[in-house]
């Protein structure tokens, strides 16, 4: 007879969160550093090529049977959505915009999430909450898309560029988030992220070459602190902090798991102006308090009510970094 697994531990849901919390905000400046010396779409490719590479491995490793050639159709159109276009877009956005405006941007995936989810009959229509949620995130975003700063950044001058890039991801992500909830590519979430995280790398790497990233690159003019950055990407970025979300997604309840959308940004605005000289200004300012209040609302408004069936329930928030 099967033994129940216990209960984890307070202290291990706490260093979960704080992986999560942490580790995710500040990769967003890891991008940042990354590609001050890489090419954006080869760096971030090949950082998720690897990435996947080693899960799906792992995986393997312990157990985890082959996946079927059927089952990497799936994974191919999530690693699309999610990486190539979601994080591939966040990636190239960097070159434009501080790190703290593109981690505001993205907070914008649980909005699109309900919008898109509701629109293609997914999930239902959004709660009074919700929907108040979503006309304060519409104001916080413009307040922050309205700011301009005097920031470092790879290409300056492009700020609009950039956001609609970011912006662009996010609704991608969104639908990505909504396809992968009907079509998973292996009964493992983590199998499944390594063939997604697979797909999408590959694909970023043939984009990346197609705009010709790779003419001219040379390794040896690659920096220290890039370096740095993109071990720390594959491995905690990628490998650690996603490996505690899914830990997270089951033993807490989603909705709380889900306020990493809210936590994220701050670490990464408060990063950003401690290491980067990123500028605050407050429109800003007032726009990320307006978009965390409405990521609140939307996250927490569409809580996983009890009693109510899978299918009713809302799409969780998603990360692209």
């Amino acid at each position: 007879m099967l033994q129940p697994s216990p209960a984890p531990s307070r202290a291990a849901i706490i260093g979960a969160f704080a992986i999560v919390y942490i580790i995710w905000g500040s990769t967003y400046l890891g991008i940042r550093f990354a590609i001050d010396s890489m090419p954006p779409l080869l760096m971030a490719g090949s950082r998720y090529f690897l990435a996947g590479a080693l899960l799906y491995g792992f995986m393997r490793l312990r157990g985890e049977p082959t996946p079927t050639r059927r089952s990497w159709g799936p994974a191919l159109l999530i690693g699309l959505c999610l990486l190539t276009f979601g994080n591939g877009g966040v990636t190239l956005g960097e070159q434009y915009i501080p790190t703290g405006l593109t981690a505001l941007l993205v907070t914008t995936v649980p909005m699109f999430l309900v919008l898109l989810g509701w629109l293609s009959g997914i999930s239902g229509r959004p709660t009074l909450p919700v929907a108040i949620g979503l006309v304060v995130g519409m104001v916080g975003v413009y307040l922050v898309a309205s700011t301009r700063g005097t920031s470092h950044v790879a290409l300056p001058g492009h700020e609009t560029r950039g956001i609609i890039l970011v912006l662009s991801a996010a609704v991608m992500w969104a639908v990505g988030s909504l396809y992968a909830k009907k079509h998973q590519s292996a009964s493992s979430p983590f199998l499944a992220g390594g063939m997604q995280m697979m797909c999408g790398g590959l694909l970023m790497l043939v984009v990346g070459g197609l705009r010709g990233e790779a003419t001219g690159f040379e390794l040896a003019a690659v920096t220290t602190k890039s370096w740095l950055a993109y071990v720390y990407l594959i491995t905690l970025g990628s490998i650690v902090a996603f490996s505690a979300y899914i830990w997270l997604l089951r033993v807490v309840e989603p909705a709380l798991a889900g306020t990493n959308s809210f936590v994220n940004p701050v670490v990464a605005v408060l990063l950003g102006w401690a290491l980067a000289g990123e500028a605050l200004s407050p429109p800003m300012l007032g726009g990320a308090a307006l978009i965390i209040v409405a990521v609140v609302l939307v996250v927490m408004g569409g809580a996983k009510k009890p009693g109510l069936p899978q299918a009713e329930q809302p799409a969780a928030a998603k990360r692209l970094v």
